[in-house]
């Protein structure tokens, strides 16, 4: 019996995205076994005040397990209903991840198949790590591009003219070489003004002058598709150039079945399932997710104040509250020294989402910084605010989450990744080539194509955007994400492309706008005051 429960809880933590230390285990059997009646109610109860801990780790240890353990004894020892216990969506549902928390996973081209990467992963790496992020990079593209059918060599000798092939060439079998072929590679600019194309074992320069391409933008760093033949000079003349070929998210979840890429946990068959029954029944809850919210300006607190106050009054109030970054209007750099009064800020934030009673008792709020916020520095991924900012604002909200940048979120099956990164005006000054009006007007639609397609959210040069080296895998995109929520400067928008919803709230300090997202049915609704 014993077995049978320690597997029921195993498995029911498995489900809400936690792991339980050897410790942490035994201290939640001790408390379940006091329940022998009530046994699912028991863990149900533990978890979902687990959900109003501002965790670290998805990994629970025997202190963590120990403090709800012992609240929850000492509510009953009372005679009094829990106060913290969740009513209706009760952050069951949801589980937000620090992505530094993500496993690494790496690419074995000759096994061809993924495996975890077990070993450190040091803030600053060695040289090895700088080339091992183009190198991953490459190779997670290179394994989707070889399930596309258009880019393999057929399995018979069929005739060219029934069977259309791409198959891509390796680049050191062009010396030498005659006719038009197919190419695929990194750009690198291995010499002023002359760019070439890599792949993991040799280089080519690449002449784009009169390519045609595909969507999105084509700049420093990224992989492309190239069909041309090569000049006597030994420059490969590209006739079109692409982005690889996107997979649907369905081919690669069962390429990679049993590997958690998100973060979130791995669940049998079953479990999705009623996880997607349980989803469907979610359709009142709703996300609200405001970017730039600069607490030192008086109209944007104004402002903010209006939107709790709308909120406040609605039949049902929303699940989630997510406020991106910047939250002060003056970049946090080395002349910055007004830190003192950001803590009191977000002190003066905290008194304001308390004065709200019902946002405080069903709603969770979650802060992401932005660019120019307080930290260690502008390198990517980010890590949360420092505790010295944000402990005036969680005396007054203690359910307060604090995540990095970017940072995901699943919504029992649906993955959500935030980003908050000015990365539509830094992308469009980095183009190598013009990019195409004619093909979609909108910009947005080009940074859209061009993350997705690169199955990364920041494709910037690393001269242009510092990585942590180690940390490069936290900003993929593989397998593609339901929602993408991208908070930048620029004029809000919400552009779906292949299945994915990709989202910008806009600016709340300079435009006053910002978004509603139900993830139930993924529908976006774009709001202003």
């Amino acid at each position: 019996m014993s077995h049978m429960l320690r597997n029921k809880v195993q498995r029911k933590f498995r489900m809400r995205g936690y792991t339980l230390q050897v410790e942490a285990l035994t201290e939640v059997l001790s408390f379940v076994t006091q329940y022998p009646d009530n046994e699912n109610e028991a863990i149900d109860l533990l978890l979902d005040n687990l959900q109003f801990l501002s965790l670290k780790s998805a990994i629970l240890d025997k202190e963590t397990v120990a403090k709800v353990v012992s609240d929850l004894l000492e509510a009953a020892a009372a005679g009094d209903e829990n106060p913290n216990t969740p009513i209706g969506f009760g952050g069951s549902a949801l589980r937000i991840i620090n992505v530094f928390d993500v496993p690494k996973y790496r690419y074995d081209k000759t096994k061809k198949t993924f495996y975890e990467y077990a070993g450190r992963l040091p803030l600053h790496g060695d040289s090895s790590a700088k080339i091992n992020v183009y190198r991953d990079r490459f190779l997670l593209l290179s394994q989707r591009l070889s399930r596309q059918p258009e880019f393999s060599k057929p399995a018979f000798d069929f005739d060219i003219s029934e069977y259309r092939t791409c198959e891509i060439s390796p680049i050191q079998s062009l010396v030498g070489r005659l006719g038009r072929t197919w190419i695929m590679g990194l750009i690198s600019q291995l010499e002023d003004g002359h760019f070439y194309l890599e792949d993991l074992n040799a280089a080519v320069e690449i002449d784009f002058s009169d390519a045609k391409i595909t969507t999105g933008f084509f700049v420093e760093n990224s992989v492309v598709v190239a069909e041309g033949e090569m000049l006597p000079n030994g420059v490969f003349k590209a006739e079109t150039c692409g982005f690889p070929p996107l997979e649907d998210r369905e081919k690669s979840v069962t390429f990679c079945a049993g590997l958690d890429f998100f973060g979130g946990g791995t669940f049998t068959k079953e479990e999705t399932l009623l996880l997607q029954e349980m989803e469907t029944r979610a359709v009142k809850d709703m996300f609200v997710i405001l970017s730039d919210v600069w607490l030192d300006n008086e109209e944007t607190m104004g402002n903010l104040e209006t939107v709790f106050n709308g909120f406040e009054n609605v039949d049902v109030v929303p699940s989630l509250f997510v406020f991106m970054g910047n939250f002060c209007s003056h970049p946090c750099n080395l002349a910055f020294n007004s830190y003192s009064d950001l803590r009191s800020q977000f002190g003066k934030l905290g008194q304001m989402i308390a004065s709200h009673q019902r946002l405080m008792e069903h709603c969770r709020f979650l802060f992401i910084p932005g660019p120019d916020d307080v930290g260690p520095s502008t390198a990517l991924p980010r890590c949360p605010l420092p505790k010295y900012i944000t402990e005036e604002l969680q005396k007054h909200v203690p359910t307060a989450i604090f995540s990095s940048n970017p940072c995901r979120v699943k919504f029992y099956t649906q993955e959500i990744v935030f980003f908050r990164q000015d990365l539509l005006y830094r992308m469009r000054r980095s183009c190598l080539i013009p990019y195409l009006k004619e093909e979609a007007s909108d910009p947005f639609q080009h940074l859209v194509d061009t993350i997705i397609h690169q199955s990364h959210l920041c494709p910037l040069p690393l001269s242009l955007q510092p990585i942590i080296w180690n940390y490069d895998h936290c900003l993929h995109l593989y397998p593609t994400p339901h929602t993408i929520v991208l908070g930048d400067k620029s004029e809000q928008r919400v552009h779906t492309y292949k299945g994915v919803t990709c989202l910008n709230p806009g600016s709340f300090s300079n435009d006053s706008t910002f978004v509603a997202y139900r993830p139930c049915t993924r529908e976006v609704e774009l709001s202003n005051l």
